[in-house]
């Protein structure tokens, strides 16, 4: 059976990126920006128009399973910088400092079906497994001929078992059957850490710093959560770290417990600076003459990479583009909830 809101999930597993972003903002480095795998869905999903394949992508949930960020260790660490070839006058060429990451990722897209000519049989159904496949496979040769978030796309080492390749699969309506396709899924993905938003950690942060400091802002909450903050007795020591010789007094972040996640500060987007974006063609060097142009800054939040065999639904993995063209921001949203969780407006209303 289908019907108008069949969704589907497309998985490429296991890509190897060479040579990826790890400049992710202005603020931070690391993993690739969200936005950026934000991005390879919409050129990928030109490419799907100009391939006459009637899909539709939705949202993209990424899962890391490896990462070699290319730095040199020491003290502070530095990027490995390569050396650009002589100008045309045999000068020494600048170095332009530019931070790279080597990734292993499994990237996995929701879609739907694109809209069909009157008369047109649906094609995304569970009983069109042929179908799905051959998309998949085409998707997955496509994808190896652009950048993920700046990185080349290697060619795929041959592994053990099954769903190694792209595949694709129907979700079902039913939300508890589609809890039990989805825990079945999800062992694929091990081991590895999926990326979820964690707006919540930072309104709850922000109400913590509001009891000592109140008047402390959102930027603040994120530079406190963005770190450790060690205090001396935060945390009361174990019997075996008291003696005679030992005072007593054990210096811990109160707030980075045994069990608080593997949380990072992460850009989800951008802000407009000006007030109306600016007329297409009045920019010089603009990419595009023939669409309005905004400066921008970066927007930021938290995150969590969670191990993907802790996500109950589908909708945890999955981020989703919005724009507020009003108050002109153009942000990712994480499709992770939790029952407990703080919303940020809830003690910043000005903020979205």
């Amino acid at each position: 059976m289908s019907s108008p809101t069949s969704r589907a999930l497309l998985v490429l597993p296991y890509l190897r990126i060479q040579n990826a972003n790890a400049i992710s903002s202005p603020l931070t480095h690391g993993f690739s920006s969200i936005t950026a795998f934000i991005g390879l869905m919409w050129a990928l999903q030109r490419k799907l128009a100009t391939q006459g394949i009637p899909l539709q992508l939705l949202q993209v949930g990424v899962i890391c399973h490896d990462y070699e960020e290319q730095v040199v260790d020491g003290h502070v660490k530095t990027f490995r910088l390569t050396r650009n070839p002589v100008d045309k006058d045999g000068s020494t060429a600048a170095i332009v400092e530019e931070g790279r990451i080597h990734l292993k990722i499994t990237l996995v897209f929701l879609l739907k079906q694109a809209s069909l000519p009157d008369g047109s049989t649906a094609l995304l159904i569970q009983d069109n497994q042929s179908a799905l496949d051959e998309w998949a496979r085409k998707l997955g040769d496509t994808v190896a001929t652009m950048r993920v978030a700046g990185g080349t796309v290697l060619p795929g080492q041959p592994r053990p078992g099954q769903r190694t390749r792209p595949w694709m699969a129907v979700l079902p309506e039913d939300a508890e059957a589609q809890a039990q396709c989805f825990a079945r899924w999800r062992r694929q993905w091990l081991p590895g850490y999926a990326l979820v938003g964690r707006d919540d950690l930072l309104a709850s942060r922000l109400t913590h710093l509001r009891e000592r400091q109140p008047q402390a802002t959102v930027l603040d909450a994120w530079l406190h959560a963005a770190r450790f903050n060690h205090e001396a007795g935060a945390v009361e020591p174990a019997s075996e770290e008291v003696g005679p010789s030992r005072p007593g007094v054990r210096w811990a972040d109160p707030l980075r417990g045994k069990g608080s996640g593997w949380t990072v500060p992460i850009p989800v987007g951008y802000a407009r600076l000006t007030a109306e974006p600016v007329q297409a063609g009045l920019v010089a060097n603009a990419r595009d003459a023939r669409t309005p142009v905004s400066f921008v800054e970066s927007v930021y939040s938290l995150a969590e990479w969670i191990s993907p065999h802790r996500l109950d639904r589908v909708q945890d993995l999955l981020w989703r583009a919005e724009t507020d063209a009003q108050k002109g921001l153009y942000r990712c949203h994480s499709g992770y909830a939790r029952s407990d969780a703080q919303r940020l407006d809830e003690v910043m209303p000005d903020f979205d």
